[in-house]
C-alpha cells in the first residue's frame, strides 16, 4: 500500500493514500482517450437503434431483443464514461488547490456529457411505449427481463420528461451549471480557519470542535465562523443559483415539490418521507433536547455553546486509535456478522484503495466511490484517530462491501437508491460501536453511550433539520434570491428546533449552513441518512431476534443492489417502512439509549 511519510500522530503510524493507476496513470494516460472513444463507439451503436424500439412495438420478441441490445450498449457506454469521470473526481478531490486538476475534471465532465447527449433519445423512446408493451417484451425475451428494475426506474420519470430538444439542451448545459457546485467545493477547500497561531482546514476546524479543551473548541468555532463569513457571498450566490436552476427545471418537468425528483430517484413515496420527518421532529424533546440538557449538566454548564455539542465528557485527552487498531476493530466487527463481510473489507486494506491522510487541498468528508461494476470502489476519508473516525471507516467500508456484493449485477442494476445505499454503511458503523461498547470498562461506558447518541442525533435529528432547512430555503427561493441574512435566519430557526433550549447558538453559528456541501451537491439528499439510520435500527432488532437467520437475508439484501425497492427489500424481514410506527420505533430505540445514559449521569 502506498503510504505518505506523514504519520498518524497517535502512533507515528503512516496513513494510507490511494493509488489510482489501476484506473489511469495520469491525466495524460492514453487509456483515457481510448476509453472515451470506446464509450462513444458503444453510444454510436445505440444511436443507430433510434426509432427501432417504437418500430418493434407490435412484435414482443423483436422489441424484447432490441431493448436487451440497447440497454447492453447503454451500459457499456456508461461504464467507460463513469470510469473516466470517477478518475477525474477522485484525483481532484485530493488536490482541490491544483488548477490543472480542476480543469481536467471540468473538461472530462463536458466531454462525457457531449457523448452521453447523443443517446438521450434512448430512455425517451422507451417511455413512448405503453406499460403493457414493455411487459410483453420482457416476457418474450429473458435478456430484456433482466433489466426490469432499471426499466422500472426509467418509467418513473415518464410523466416529467420534456421534448427531445429540451432534454438535449439540459444535458448540453449541465457541465456549465455544475461549475456552481465546483465553485462551492473549491471555495470550501481553500478555506483557512485562523485559530491563534494555527491555520486549520475545514476538516481540521470541525474536528477541533471535539477537542477536550473548551478554549480550543471555542477558538476553532470562531475561526471557522470568520472564514465562512468571509466566503458567504460566494457560497450564498452559488446556492441561490443552483436552487434557481433547479426551480426552472422542476417547473418545466411539472414537479409539484422541490424534493419530488429526489423522491423518484430514491423510489420512495413523499408520504413516507413526511412520516419520517414527522416522527423524528416529534421525538426532538425526548431525544436531542433531553440529551443536550443532560450533557450540559454533566459539564457543569447552564447550557451548551454550539461548539460544546460534540465535546468529550471530561477534560482528559480522548483516546486516539491508530490506523492498525481501527482496521482490526472494523474487520473483527464485520466478521462477527459473517466472515464473508470481513473478507471483502480486508481487500481494501491490502490494496491501495483507501485515502485516509488529511492534507491541504483535500476535500473534507468521507465517501466510498463505486466507480463501475467492472472496477472496484475507492474509500475516501480524513482519519485523525478519533473514535468517530473509526466509526467513519466502518461506515465507508460498509458502503464498499455493499458495492462489491452488488457489482455482479452490472453497473445499471448495482446502482442503489440513496435510501438503501446507506443501509450497509450505517449497519457497519453500528457493528463497530457494539464491539466498542461490549469491551468498554464501566468508566468508559458513559462516554461511549454519549458518542453513540451524538452520532445518531447527527445522523437522524440533524439530517432531518438539514432537510427542513432545504425545504424552507427552496420555498423562499421561489419568491426570488434569498439574501445571506435570510438564509442565516432559516438556519438558526430549524437548528434551534432540533437542538433545543439547552444549546446556545452563539454569534457566528448563523453562517454554519455554508459548510454543508450536500446542499449544493445533491439537494434533498440528506433525509436519506435519517431514513437509512432508522431503517438499520429495525434491521438491528431483526438480527438481535435471529442472528443466524439474519446474515444470509442481509447479504441477499445488499447483493440485490438497486433491483428492489425499499419496501421489497425489507419484506423478508417482516418490516413495513410505509407505516409511521416503523419510524417512531427507531426513534424510540434512540430514546432508550438516552434513558440508559441518564441512569449513568
Amino acid at each position: 500500500m502506498t503510504l505518505n511519510a506523514k504519520a498518524d500522530l497517535a502512533t507515528a503510524e503512516p496513513l494510507p493514500q490511494w493509488r489510482l493507476d489501476d484506473l489511469f496513470e495520469s491525466r495524460d494516460d492514453p487509456r483515457i482517450e481510448q476509453t472515451l472513444k470506446a464509450a462513444a463507439a458503444a453510444n454510436d451503436a445505440l444511436v443507430r437503434l433510434k426509432g427501432a424500439f417504437v418500430a418493434a412495438r407490435a412484435d414482443a420478441s423483436r422489441l424484447g431483443a432490441t431493448i436487451a441490445e440497447g440497454v447492453s450498449l447503454y451500459e457499456t457506454a456508461t461504464n467507460g464514461l463513469w470510469a473516466v469521470g470517477a478518475y477525474a473526481s477522485l484525483a481532484a478531490s485530493t488536490m482541490r488547490d491544483d488548477a490543472a486538476w480542476a480543469k481536467f475534471e471540468g473538461d472530462v465532465r463536458a466531454r462525457s456529457a457531449a457523448i452521453a447527449a447523443e443517446s438521450l433519445f434512448f430512455t425517451l423512446e422507451l417511455n413512448q411505449l405503453e406499460e403493457w408493451e414493455i411487459e410483453a417484451a420482457m416476457k418474450a425475451e429473458p435478456a430484456a427481463a433482466r433489466y426490469r428494475p432499471w426499466l422500472r426506474r426509467v418509467r418513473l420519470s415518464r410523466p416529467h420528461e420534456l421534448s427531445a430538444d429540451l432534454e438535449r439542451m439540459l444535458v448540453d448545459r449541465a457541465p456549465a451549471v455544475a461549475n456552481w457546485t465546483r465553485l462551492y467545493d473549491e471555495t470550501l477547500s481553500r478555506l483557512v480557519a485562523r485559530c491563534g497561531k494555527e491555520s486549520l482546514t475545514l476538516a481540521e476546524a470541525l474536528n477541533r470542535m471535539s477537542d477536550a479543551d473548551p478554549d480550543r473548541r471555542k477558538q476553532a468555532a470562531g475561526g471557522l465562523a470568520k472564514a465562512l463569513e468571509e466566503r458567504t457571498p460566494i457560497l450564498a450566490l452559488s446556492l441561490n443559483t443552483i436552487a434557481a436552476e433547479k426551480q426552472i427545471e422542476d417547473r418545466w418537468r411539472r414537479y409539484t415539490d422541490p424534493a419530488q425528483s429526489r423522491h423518484l430517484a430514491n423510489e420512495v413515496d413523499a408520504d413516507a418521507v413526511q412520516a419520517l420527518e414527522a416522527a423524528v421532529a416529534e421525538s426532538y424533546p425526548r431525544t436531542s433536547h433531553r440529551y443536550y440538557a443532560l450533557k450540559a449538566k454533566l459539564l457543569g454548564q447552564a447550557h451548551l455553546n454550539h461548539w460544546d455539542r460534540n465535546a468529550p465528557l471530561d477534560r482528559a485527552e480522548p483516546r486516539k486509535y491508530s490506523w492498525g487498531e481501527a482496521q482490526g476493530m472494523v474487520l473483527e466487527a464485520f466478521s462477527d456478522l459473517a466472515p464473508a463481510f470481513a473478507d471483502k473489507a480486508q481487500v481494501f486494506f491490502r490494496e491501495p484503495w483507501i485515502d485516509a491522510l488529511p492534507r491541504p487541498g483535500k476535500t473534507s468528508g468521507a465517501y466510498s466511490h463505486p466507480v463501475t461494476s467492472d472496477k472496484h470502489p475507492y474509500v475516501f476519508m480524513n482519519y485523525m484517530g478519533e473514535r468517530r473516525d473509526v466509526l467513519t471507516l466502518a461506515h465507508e467500508l460498509g458502503h464498499a462491501v455493499h458495492q462489491t456484493l452488488a457489482a455482479p449485477l452490472g453497473t445499471l442494476l448495482a446502482d442503489t437508491p440513496l435510501t438503501l445505499a446507506e443501509t450497509a454503511s450505517i449497519f457497519g458503523e453500528g457493528l463497530v460501536f457494539d464491539r466498542l461498547l461490549a469491551e468498554a470498562s464501566p468508566a468508559d461506558r458513559r462516554a461511549l453511550l454519549a458518542g453513540k447518541i451524538e452520532d445518531t442525533l447527527n445522523t437522524v435529528s440533524r439530517q432531518i433539520a438539514f432537510h427542513r432547512f432545504e425545504t424552507r430555503f427552496h420555498a423562499e427561493r421561489q419568491a426570488g434570491e434569498v439574501a445571506p441574512d435570510n438564509i442565516a435566519s432559516i438556519w438558526l430557526e430549524v437548528m434551534g428546533e432540533s437542538l433545543g433550549p439547552a444549546v446556545k447558538l452563539n454569534p457566528g453559528y448563523e453562517v454554519y449552513w455554508a459548510y454543508v456541501s450536500h446542499f449544493a451537491h445533491a439537494p434533498f439528499y440528506v433525509y436519506a441518512y435519517a431514513f437509512g439510520n432508522l431503517l438499520v435500527e429495525a434491521l438491528a432488532e431483526a438480527r438481535r431476534k435471529d442472528p443466524k437467520g439474519f446474515a444470509p437475508l442481509y447479504e441477499d439484501l445488499l447483493a440485490a443492489g438497486g433491483t428492489r425497492t425499499y419496501v421489497e427489500a425489507l419484506k423478508p424481514f417482516g418490516l413495513n417502512p410505509r407505516e409511521k410506527a416503523f419510524w417512531a420505533s427507531g426513534c424510540a430505540r434512540l430514546e432508550r439509549l438516552v434513558d440508559e445514559f441518564e441512569a449513568l449521569v
